[in-house]
């Protein structure tokens, strides 16, 4: 059974005792800001210039990358970690792109770490990108899932 606490308080460990600048985001930002759907994996965004500082103290837990990842909604530099059998994405946020579904056009997702918000969660203060960002980029990604994130964000959150 997988332990989604254990796996945050492990990952955002490393992240901090290494000083290496993160932020929250995806899903598990949305339920940070009040959703509540069932939670996939541990969404985690770092600087692509990190990925090797990163590496040596998560590489016994990869199961992908640290590689490109595209699909039809990302062009992304990714590394996902299983943990007490949680899922940790770690993406990088210097070269990624995102699919925006309302101008069916690549675009920059334009990550700013430096705006990411404090929030407390399990016990730990951590970086989380602003609501309106999250909304703003669920909107454009559209995929069921994120759909009903901002709804549950708008709710919770305006």
């Amino acid at each position: 059974m997988k332990n989604t606490e254990k796996a945050f308080k492990w990952i955002v460990g490393i992240l901090q005792e290494n000083k290496i600048p993160f932020q929250l985001s995806g899903g598990f930002a949305a339920r940070i800001y009040g959703s509540d759907r069932p939670l996939y994996d541990i969404d985690i965004e770092v600087p692509d210039s990190y990925f090797d500082k990163l590496l040596p103290f998560i590489k016994d837990y990869l199961i992908y990358g640290p590689q490109r990842y595209l699909d039809e909604t990302f062009d992304l530099l990714l590394m996902t970690l299983k943990y007490e059998e949680q899922e940790i994405d770690i993406s990088g946020c210097e070269t990624d792109k995102l699919y925006n579904h309302e101008t069916q056009q690549w675009e920059s997702c334009d990550t700013k770490l430096n705006e990411a918000v404090e929030k407390e969660f399990y016990g730990l203060t951590v970086p989380v990108i602003k609501w309106q960002d999250l909304v703003e980029y669920k909107k454009k990604i559209r995929r069921s899932t994120d759909l009903e994130d901002v709804e549950a964000i708008l709710q919770k959150n305006s």
